[in-house]
């Protein structure tokens, strides 16, 4: 039997918090981007994918989500830095064992990369990161609110792309915003 990777070891784990978890001692032995929003949009990502019906493997997306920005420079001002990460990240992450469709969905979940064609799991990705952060407060500005979010994502953020899960995002949103907690 063959020496198993990183990658077979946190895709083996179906447990998402346990993922998590995983991740933080991954990012406490490398250095690699792992924050409370990291989390924040890995739950908004869970979320979403456990209550609309997608043709997508769960654990695949969900251990996407905690990874995929494992590059990212925190304060970064450097818009070629800001363009990167996501690739180095999927460079990084095949390093660890991960597939190249894997590596593909982690690449695509922003679109600086220019990858095509898009995996299907990197537009959810899309989606839950850019909608997510947006909902978080940042040095330079207050979070907004979700009908506010969801109006720069789908007119501004997303203004000529196509992702093929908007329509069904915004009405995930929509149907969480009207749950009274």
């Amino acid at each position: 039997m063959g020496v198993e990777t990183f990658a077979d070891y946190i895709l083996s784990e179906k447990d998402w918090i346990r993922k998590m978890e995983i991740v933080y001692y991954l990012q406490k032995r490398t250095g690699i981007f792992y924050d409370n929003s990291v989390v924040f949009k890995t739950l908004l990502t869970k979320l979403f994918i456990d209550r609309v019906e997608l043709d997508i493997d769960k654990n695949e997306v969900i251990t996407a989500s905690l990874l995929w920005s494992c590059k990212k420079e925190l304060t970064s001002k450097d818009f070629s830095k800001i363009q990167s990460y996501a690739k180095e990240g999927a460079e990084f992450l095949s390093k660890l064992g991960f597939s190249d469709r894997f590596c593909r969905i982690c690449e695509g979940a922003n679109r600086y990369s220019g990858l095509l064609p898009r995996e299907k799991e990197s537009d959810i990705l899309e989606l839950t990161d850019q909608f997510g952060g947006m909902l978080l407060d940042r040095p330079e500005r207050i979070a907004f609110k979700p009908d506010e979010a969801l109006v720069l994502l789908e007119y501004r953020n997303l203004k000529d792309k196509n992702n093929r899960y908007l329509e069904i995002f915004k009405n995930f949103i929509n149907n969480m915003e009207e749950i009274k907690i």
